[in-house]
């Protein structure tokens, strides 16, 4: 814990009568979650402060944690604190006003590719950015103040960038924090069911995944979300990401991506592995992220390929070099 930033960080919102907090553009639930769950913190512990999160895009995925605040003038941002929350590069950001803010402060869990702000406060290991969050009222409990709603959109967070607290960056530190958010109240049956339950179209889209995805010879479970496949299950961007989750418990795969159109003509992809990393390869492929989950983009299907190659050969070597994989 870099509790020396943590403070800084919290003498830094004091200081401050405004204060806007920031996260990635086509957030997922620990963007949203982190930055929700900030905002209700400093809201009831600072009351005569006006703590809002402004951003360009938003989430259906998580829609039912409810909104975030509605767009302000340039003006606004002025006089402001920001804080820019999951997101390792300033290029991520999803609202780029975050430039007129008076100062800056960065708070991330993801391996650091740019340094930006004011202030950084950068935990790789963390589980998720939610979990600086709630490590971040643990630790000044004395000054700041949670409710059940924030308790709510933290351990939201942490739910879902932690593969419901299945994946190695979950540690002790990450349960007790976990722990101490569910005693506040939680209502773990609504938010499991808005979480992971699934209508009848995506199961349907589910089952398009098992017929189409293919294998490489040494393991690499790769699947194109085209144009045509979005179209035919009607699939926001969002949705159409989903579906590289539906390929992580394969046997002898410990590497699976999903690439998904844009409307712009790149293709984004998302790479998921178990023991061996992949972030080094996303990097390669203007993206990044952590050492088993990571975002890249390509612009033709066959920097495409050639992403699915390098990720064959890299999954060979680490089969021949290690052993206890499944």
């Amino acid at each position: 814990m870099k509790l020396d930033q943590m403070k800084k960080i919290l003498e830094k919102i004091k200081e401050y009568d405004r204060i806007i907090i920031f996260r990635h553009k086509r957030p997922d639930g620990d963007a949203v979650g982190s930055t929700l769950g900030l905002r209700e913190i400093l809201s009831i512990s600072f009351p005569e402060k006006e703590v809002v999160t402004l951003n360009a895009d938003y989430s259906d995925y998580v829609a039912f944690l409810g909104d975030e605040d509605a767009a302000r003038p340039d003006e606004f941002y002025t006089t402001a604190l920001g804080i820019v929350i999951d997101t390792a590069t300033a290029e991520r950001i999803s609202n780029k006003n975050y430039t007129l803010c008076k100062e800056l402060i960065k708070i991330d869990h993801h391996i650091e590719v740019e340094a930006y702000g004011d202030l950084s406060w950068v935990e790789e290991e963390r589980s998720s950015a939610s979990e600086m969050i709630a490590a971040f009222y643990d630790a000044f409990r004395d000054e700041l103040k949670i409710n059940k709603d924030a308790a709510t959109y933290i351990y939201t967070g942490m739910v879902t960038d932690s593969g419901r607290f299945r994946f190695r960056s979950v540690s002790g530190e990450t349960m007790r924090l976990a722990g101490m958010l569910l005693d506040l109240g939680i209502d773990t049956d609504t938010l499991y069911a808005n979480l992971y339950m699934k209508d009848f179209d995506s199961l349907k889209f589910q089952a398009y995944v098992y017929k189409k995805m293919k294998m490489t010879e040494n393991g690499v479970v790769y699947l194109h979300v085209d144009r045509a496949m979005q179209k035919k299950f009607d699939l926001t961007s969002e949705t159409a990401g989903t579906a590289v989750s539906f390929m992580e418990s394969i046997k002898n795969s410990l590497i699976w991506i999903a690439f998904i159109d844009n409307a712009d003509g790149s293709i984004r992809a998302r790479l998921r592995s178990r023991f061996v990393t992949i972030n080094e390869i996303a990097e390669r492929y203007h993206g990044g992220g952590h050492a088993c989950a990571s975002g890249a983009t390509v612009y033709s299907k066959k920097e495409m390929k050639a992403l699915i190659a390098e990720a064959d050969a890299h999954l060979k070597h680490y089969k021949e070099t290690n052993e206890g994989w499944l």
